[in-house]
């Protein structure tokens, strides 16, 4: 079924929704919650939040792409669900990998609200992102993002685990650059 469609029973407020979001997207939630939480049960209680959130968000909102809607939704309920966890143990996983590369790149602000320089930096990155050339960029959004090993990245592209390194290094490299340069201290 295509998105608008699925859109319009959110709409219209009919629970296939929820079944056609899940058979259409589900792989792909699952997927982005567990490199975050490496555990089937809290993927399963993450995904039907995802689905739970999406029915409590639209209406109002009227995603243009349900896919990054989902996805996003299912980022931040996984990350949520990691914070809890870690909370009351300390973890490992691609998640503390990627948190500590980017550390040093993108700054904390610490207020847990969007600021105005949230939204400058996240205008930036953007921005970034677009003057990547579509592979680096893939490379950048897969590591980052979806929060893929460096492994599993160059597998996907069929690439050497090295190159998966060097791109990321350089990317990372020039994001510092562009905020430094935009004036952001990081």
């Amino acid at each position: 079924m295509e998105d608008n469609k699925i859109v319009e029973l959110y709409w219209e407020r009919d629970e296939a929704a929820i079944e056609q979001s899940s058979a259409k997207y589900g792989r792909y939630c699952r997927s982005i919650a567990y490199n975050i939480l490496y555990n089937d049960e809290d993927v399963e209680e993450c995904l039907n939040d995802t689905w739970m959130r999406a029915w409590g968000s639209i209406p109002p909102a009227r995603p243009v792409s349900l896919r990054a809607f989902l996805g996003k939704i299912t980022r931040n309920l996984a990350l949520d669900r990691y914070d809890a966890a870690r909370a009351q143990k300390r973890g490992g996983g691609e998640f503390c990998a990627v948190l500590d590369e980017l550390s040093e790149y993108i700054p904390d602000t610490g207020s847990g609200y969007e600021s105005v320089e949230d939204i400058e930096i996240e205008e930036i990155l953007n921005s970034f992102l677009e003057s990547l050339s579509p592979e680096r960029r893939k490379v950048f959004m897969r590591r980052y993002w979806y929060m893929d090993s460096i492994k599993e990245i160059a597998e996907f592209y069929e690439i050497s685990e090295s190159k998966v390194k060097t791109v990321l290094f350089r990317s990372r490299a020039e994001l510092k650059a562009v905020l430094t340069k935009e004036g952001i201290e990081v």
